[in-house]
């Protein structure tokens, strides 16, 4: 058998709130959701799932691969909703993308305050 992976749990300070600005950003459909998740399915099966712990959220760093085409669409989103976005990981290059690994990338934070990275080319 290969290896994929399958889901990771996000904490969420509202989960639907979260689900549905991945589903946006990222232009996927709503999944089936259970118990305290709301899911987000991405390609190949992955589950997003979005969960209120009971504990404070720690900040996380999730990154995405997208085409160029979603890219360019997902940052016309960050711009218009006028979300804080940099070129970099230090924050020290703000309302600007990166041209690194011959793609293009953007750093984010998502509605509960994780760190989200869309790119358009794979580092490796």
């Amino acid at each position: 058998m290969t290896v994929t992976f399958n889901h990771t749990i996000i904490a969420a300070k509202d989960r639907h709130e979260s689900a549905r600005f991945f589903r946006e950003l990222l232009e996927v459909p709503e999944a089936p959701s259970w118990g305290p998740f709301v899911n987000v399915m991405l390609d190949g099966g992955a589950l997003l799932q979005f969960a209120e712990p009971p504990v404070e959220i720690q900040m996380r760093h999730y990154a995405f691969l997208v085409d160029d085409e979603l890219f360019d669409r997902a940052y016309a989103r960050l711009v218009e909703r006028g979300i804080e976005h940099w070129a970099d990981p230090q924050t020290t290059r703000p309302g600007e993308i990166n041209h690194e690994h011959g793609g293009r990338g953007v750093y984010f934070k998502d509605p509960a305050g994780h760190a989200i990275e869309v790119i358009t080319r794979p580092y490796l």
